[in-house]
Protein backbone atom coordinates (compact mmCIF):
# COMPACT_ATOMS: atom_id res chain seq x y z
CA UNK A 1 0.00 0.00 0.00
CA UNK A 2 1.12 3.55 -0.94
CA UNK A 3 1.25 6.30 1.69
CA UNK A 4 -0.92 9.13 1.27
CA UNK A 5 0.70 12.15 0.58
CA UNK A 6 -1.22 15.18 2.72
CA UNK A 7 -0.06 18.50 4.88
CA UNK A 8 -1.42 20.10 7.64
CA UNK A 9 -0.59 23.93 9.11
CA UNK A 10 1.18 24.28 11.95
CA UNK A 11 0.54 27.97 12.63
CA UNK A 12 -0.41 30.79 10.72
CA UNK A 13 3.00 31.15 8.94
CA UNK A 14 3.94 27.20 8.52
CA UNK A 15 2.47 23.80 6.79
CA UNK A 16 4.07 20.98 6.53
CA UNK A 17 3.89 17.60 4.18
CA UNK A 18 3.10 14.03 6.08
CA UNK A 19 2.59 10.92 4.85
CA UNK A 20 -0.45 8.24 6.12
CA UNK A 21 -0.24 5.04 5.72
CA UNK A 22 -2.97 3.14 7.21
CA UNK A 23 -3.49 -0.81 6.95
CA UNK A 24 -6.61 -1.98 7.28
CA UNK A 25 -8.22 -3.29 10.38
CA UNK A 26 -4.91 -1.37 12.11
CA UNK A 27 -4.74 -1.43 16.01
CA UNK A 28 -3.38 1.84 16.78
CA UNK A 29 -1.85 4.82 15.37
CA UNK A 30 2.13 5.93 15.69
CA UNK A 31 2.73 9.83 14.82
CA UNK A 32 6.28 9.27 13.68
CA UNK A 33 8.71 12.52 13.51
CA UNK A 34 11.70 11.96 11.88
CA UNK A 35 15.31 12.78 13.06
CA UNK A 36 17.53 15.78 12.76
CA UNK A 37 19.06 15.03 9.69
CA UNK A 38 16.85 13.30 7.41
CA UNK A 39 13.47 13.47 6.65
CA UNK A 40 10.24 11.33 6.55
CA UNK A 41 11.34 9.90 3.39
CA UNK A 42 14.45 8.62 4.88
CA UNK A 43 15.01 4.94 4.07
CA UNK A 44 14.93 3.61 7.13
CA UNK A 45 11.68 5.27 8.45
CA UNK A 46 10.11 4.10 5.26
CA UNK A 47 11.05 0.61 5.66
CA UNK A 48 9.86 0.95 9.66
CA UNK A 49 6.60 2.12 8.87
CA UNK A 50 6.20 0.22 6.12
CA UNK A 51 6.65 -3.03 8.74
CA UNK A 52 4.33 -1.35 11.42
CA UNK A 53 2.08 -1.30 8.82
CA UNK A 54 2.15 -5.17 8.38
CA UNK A 55 1.21 -5.37 12.04
CA UNK A 56 -1.45 -3.09 11.82
CA UNK A 57 0.26 -0.15 13.06
CA UNK A 58 -1.04 2.69 10.90
CA UNK A 59 1.62 5.62 10.93
CA UNK A 60 1.59 9.65 9.91
CA UNK A 61 5.24 10.55 9.18
CA UNK A 62 5.35 14.31 8.94
CA UNK A 63 8.23 17.24 8.63
CA UNK A 64 9.39 19.72 10.77
CA UNK A 65 9.16 22.99 9.16
CA UNK A 66 12.88 23.70 9.22
CA UNK A 67 13.33 20.21 6.96
CA UNK A 68 10.26 21.23 4.70
CA UNK A 69 12.07 24.13 3.92
CA UNK A 70 15.27 22.14 3.22
CA UNK A 71 17.30 23.40 6.09
CA UNK A 72 19.74 21.70 7.77
CA UNK A 73 19.37 24.06 10.56
CA UNK A 74 16.59 22.53 13.31
CA UNK A 75 13.44 25.16 14.51
CA UNK A 76 13.57 26.14 17.81
CA UNK A 77 11.66 23.33 20.65
CA UNK A 78 8.99 25.69 20.60
CA UNK A 79 8.25 25.00 17.13
CA UNK A 80 9.30 21.69 16.84
CA UNK A 81 6.81 21.41 19.87
CA UNK A 82 3.78 23.18 18.10
CA UNK A 83 4.53 20.78 15.12
CA UNK A 84 3.98 17.60 17.22
CA UNK A 85 0.48 19.19 18.57
CA UNK A 86 -0.13 19.50 15.33
CA UNK A 87 0.65 16.18 13.99
CA UNK A 88 -1.19 14.38 16.76
CA UNK A 89 -4.12 16.94 16.24
CA UNK A 90 -4.20 15.54 12.47
CA UNK A 91 -4.03 12.16 12.96
CA UNK A 92 -6.62 11.99 15.28
CA UNK A 93 -8.77 14.05 12.57
CA UNK A 94 -7.79 11.09 9.92
CA UNK A 95 -8.96 8.43 12.13
CA UNK A 96 -10.58 7.09 15.59
CA UNK A 97 -7.12 4.64 16.39
CA UNK A 98 -5.89 4.95 19.53
CA UNK A 99 -2.33 7.43 19.37
CA UNK A 100 1.08 6.60 19.85
CA UNK A 101 3.84 9.35 19.01
CA UNK A 102 7.40 9.44 18.98
CA UNK A 103 10.08 8.81 16.42
CA UNK A 104 13.70 8.94 15.33
CA UNK A 105 16.11 10.63 17.65
CA UNK A 106 15.52 14.54 17.56
CA UNK A 107 11.87 13.42 16.56
CA UNK A 108 11.35 11.56 19.65
CA UNK A 109 13.14 14.01 21.87
CA UNK A 110 10.81 16.54 20.68
CA UNK A 111 7.86 14.22 21.13
CA UNK A 112 8.39 13.62 24.51
CA UNK A 113 9.10 17.36 25.63
CA UNK A 114 5.96 18.60 24.10
CA UNK A 115 4.29 16.05 26.00
CA UNK A 116 5.80 17.10 29.66
CA UNK A 117 5.01 20.71 29.01
CA UNK A 118 1.51 18.99 28.25
CA UNK A 119 0.22 16.15 27.53
CA UNK A 120 -0.46 15.20 23.95
CA UNK A 121 -4.89 14.61 23.22
CA UNK A 122 -5.25 11.22 22.67
CA UNK A 123 -1.33 10.07 23.30
CA UNK A 124 -2.01 6.65 24.79
CA UNK A 125 1.85 6.29 24.75
CA UNK A 126 5.59 7.30 23.38
CA UNK A 127 7.91 5.54 21.46
CA UNK A 128 11.42 6.30 21.39
CA UNK A 129 13.53 4.71 18.44
CA UNK A 130 17.19 6.53 19.27
CA UNK A 131 16.39 8.14 22.21
CA UNK A 132 19.61 11.01 21.87
CA UNK A 133 20.69 11.10 25.40
CA UNK A 134 23.70 13.00 24.96
CA UNK A 135 26.01 14.65 22.57
CA UNK A 136 28.63 11.69 21.34
CA UNK A 137 31.44 11.48 24.04
CA UNK A 138 29.59 13.95 26.29
CA UNK A 139 27.55 11.68 28.81
CA UNK A 140 24.77 12.85 30.68
CA UNK A 141 21.12 11.87 31.36
CA UNK A 142 20.35 15.93 31.41
CA UNK A 143 18.65 16.15 28.30
CA UNK A 144 16.46 13.02 29.83
CA UNK A 145 14.92 15.30 32.89
CA UNK A 146 11.77 15.99 31.64
CA UNK A 147 10.91 12.35 31.05
CA UNK A 148 9.82 12.79 34.63
CA UNK A 149 6.78 14.77 33.74
CA UNK A 150 5.60 12.08 31.52
CA UNK A 151 2.94 9.84 32.45
CA UNK A 152 2.65 7.69 29.57
CA UNK A 153 4.31 4.44 29.11
CA UNK A 154 7.73 5.18 27.32
CA UNK A 155 9.34 2.61 25.04
CA UNK A 156 13.37 3.22 24.24
CA UNK A 157 14.70 0.95 21.68
CA UNK A 158 18.25 1.60 21.63
CA UNK A 159 21.24 0.10 20.08
CA UNK A 160 23.92 -1.08 22.74
CA UNK A 161 26.81 0.53 20.62
CA UNK A 162 24.55 3.73 20.42
CA UNK A 163 27.17 7.10 20.68
CA UNK A 164 24.50 8.90 21.77
CA UNK A 165 23.11 7.42 24.73
CA UNK A 166 25.14 5.17 27.68
CA UNK A 167 23.33 2.09 27.88
CA UNK A 168 24.90 2.86 32.34
CA UNK A 169 22.98 6.60 31.92
CA UNK A 170 20.28 4.21 30.49
CA UNK A 171 19.37 1.46 32.91
CA UNK A 172 19.04 3.95 35.83
CA UNK A 173 17.27 6.45 33.86
CA UNK A 174 14.46 3.26 33.19
CA UNK A 175 14.81 2.57 36.59
CA UNK A 176 13.85 5.68 38.00
CA UNK A 177 11.18 5.84 35.29
CA UNK A 178 9.67 2.73 36.93
CA UNK A 179 6.77 0.90 35.45
CA UNK A 180 6.27 3.89 33.10
CA UNK A 181 9.40 2.93 30.90
CA UNK A 182 10.62 -0.42 28.56
CA UNK A 183 14.02 -0.28 27.64
CA UNK A 184 14.86 -2.48 24.56
CA UNK A 185 18.49 -2.67 24.02
CA UNK A 186 19.08 -4.00 20.18
CA UNK A 187 22.46 -5.99 20.83
CA UNK A 188 25.82 -4.36 18.85
CA UNK A 189 23.54 -1.50 16.91
CA UNK A 190 24.67 1.74 16.65
CA UNK A 191 22.46 5.03 16.86
CA UNK A 192 21.57 4.49 13.42
CA UNK A 193 20.75 0.21 14.11
CA UNK A 194 23.43 -0.58 11.87
CA UNK A 195 24.87 -3.66 13.28
CA UNK A 196 28.87 -4.92 12.57
CA UNK A 197 28.86 -7.54 9.67
CA UNK A 198 30.29 -9.81 12.67
CA UNK A 199 27.72 -10.07 14.36
CA UNK A 200 26.15 -12.29 12.29
CA UNK A 201 23.39 -9.83 11.65
CA UNK A 202 22.68 -7.51 9.32
CA UNK A 203 19.95 -4.43 9.13
CA UNK A 204 16.96 -6.13 8.53
CA UNK A 205 17.31 -8.72 11.27
CA UNK A 206 17.70 -5.39 13.22
CA UNK A 207 14.74 -4.15 11.69
CA UNK A 208 12.69 -6.84 11.82
CA UNK A 209 13.44 -6.77 16.50
CA UNK A 210 12.25 -3.13 16.32
CA UNK A 211 8.93 -4.11 14.82
CA UNK A 212 8.70 -6.59 16.72
CA UNK A 213 9.11 -4.92 19.92
CA UNK A 214 7.05 -1.50 19.33
CA UNK A 215 4.40 -4.15 18.02
CA UNK A 216 4.86 -5.96 21.79
CA UNK A 217 4.74 -2.70 23.48
CA UNK A 218 2.24 -1.05 21.96
CA UNK A 219 -0.43 -3.96 22.48
CA UNK A 220 0.54 -3.32 26.73
CA UNK A 221 0.72 0.56 26.44
CA UNK A 222 -3.19 -0.02 24.75
CA UNK A 223 -4.19 -2.02 28.13
CA UNK A 224 -3.32 0.34 30.35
Amino acid sequence: MTAELLSFPVNDNASVSALWDSPSGAKACFVLAHGAGAGMRHTFLESLSTQLAARGIATLRYQFPYMERGSRRPDPPALCHATVRSAVAEAARRSPLPLLAGGRSFGGRMTSQAQAKEPLQGVRGLAFVGFPLHPAKQPSDERARHLLDVSVPMLFLQGTRDDLADVELLRPLAARLGNRATLKLIDGADHSFHVPARSGRNDAAVLDELVADVDAWTKTALEL
